[in-house]
């Protein structure tokens, strides 16, 4: 399993989520006038993010070994940037979109600025650790509003008729989705100290974690843009 691990982890993860990605880009046209093109938007950012977070395998050996010695060897500043900050701003940016309550608009919309406001922050002073390290306190406060936007949107699918058909509502698996990926991943943030002591037996653990929530997640976006059908509220601007 460990070989396995070593050999397919970044092909497999890379794989759902170039299929979830795909799978949004053919279906555009049904979502083009919802919410929910944004949403495939952002898996194809991801995809290319991902992609591009991959250059760390071509520097032992490949066309970037120029870049060894440097601060770059490792992707957490990349990670960082546009997954554990980038993905909560447009999470919140995608929620104000969809909720109704007036009330949880305005709170997700100051929870994203304050995220995006402290973590650059945070990030500035402590330049040197952002290239070595992810920081707890940026994935946990990134926890804690991916947690509060979903809650609200089930707050409002229980307090309404959607409730009646939530399961053809692709908001929903989004909601769902997202929700399990971090409850899952949130606690590992905390043992992050174990990589940087070469605690392979944790190192592995986690990267089969990480394997499964991602399949399980992306597996999900692309069912359920198959599945469901688009939410008939027009979009609004920001």
């Amino acid at each position: 399993m460990n070989d396995f691990l070593l050999e397919y982890k970044n092909i497999l993860t890379n794989s759902v989520e170039i299929l979830a990605a795909v799978t949004g880009l053919s279906l555009y046209k049904r979502y083009k006038l919802t919410a929910a093109k944004y949403f495939v938007f952002f898996l194809v950012y991801l995809s290319v993010c991902d992609f591009i977070g991959n250059y760390v395998n071509y520097i032992k050996d490949g066309f970037l070994s120029f870049l060894k010695g440097t601060v770059f060897i490792r992707n957490f500043w990349w990670s960082t940037l546009y997954w554990k900050i980038g993905a909560i701003v447009f999470f919140c940016f995608y929620y104000h979109k969809i909720l109704s309550t007036e009330l949880f608009k305005t709170i997700i919309k100051y929870s994203g600025l304050s995220f995006f406001v402290f973590s650059i922050g945070y990030v500035l002073l402590n330049w040197n650790d952002y290239f070595v390290r992810f920081f707890p306190v940026i994935s946990v406060l990134g926890a804690i509003i991916i947690f509060k936007c979903t809650v609200f949107y089930f707050f409002e699918i229980l307090q309404s008729e959607k409730i009646l058909s939530f399961y053809k509502s692709l908001n929903f698996y989004i909601s769902a989705a997202i929700f399990i990926w971090w409850l899952i991943i949130s606690p590992l943030v905390f043992y992050d100290i174990y990589n940087s002591n070469y605690d392979w037996n944790f190192i592995f653990l986690k990267w089969q974690i990480y394997l499964f929530a991602n399949i399980v997640m992306y597996s999900t976006f692309t069912f359920a843009l198959i599945y469901c059908k688009p939410d008939e509220k027009p979009t609004k601007p920001y």
